[in-house]
């Protein structure tokens, strides 16, 4: 059965890190763009990050540009978030999403249609 599964959430103070896990089973991510939304109590999901295919251009959203850097290693069949400086307002359940795109420049625009569960990550002291 193919999945995404996200780890890697919990609790932290603030200025904490934390490294947000991605990997997929029954399917090989190395050609999907992937990407990372979160969604906070009482508001929409939002996107965090992404990164392209194989040629692994990403992208940040504003709120979080220069503290998140995502990854991948292809080896492991996993992406990473790794978020570093967290704020309160970064407490939110993370789900990464997935999809197989003819563009491997491009993660932005992409339709995702494979989702986690999510994990929660929560920014309090």
């Amino acid at each position: 059965q193919s999945q995404l599964v996200e780890s890697g959430g919990g609790l932290v103070q603030p200025g904490g890190s934390l490294r947000l896990s991605c990997a997929a089973s029954g399917f090989t991510l190395d050609y999907y763009a992937v990407a990372w939304f979160r969604q906070a109590p009482g508001k929409g999901r939002e996107g965090v990050s992404c990164i392209s295919g194989s040629v692994g251009n990403t992208w940040y959203d504003d709120s979080v540009k220069g503290r998140f850097t995502i990854s991948r290693d292809n080896a492991k069949n996993t992406v990473y978030l790794q978020m570093n400086g967290l704020k309160p307002e970064d407490t939110a359940v993370y789900y990464c999403a997935a999809h197989l795109s003819t563009n491997q420049h491009e993660c932005l625009m992409a339709p995702y249609d494979r989702w986690g569960q999510g994990t929660q990550v929560t920014v309090s002291s």
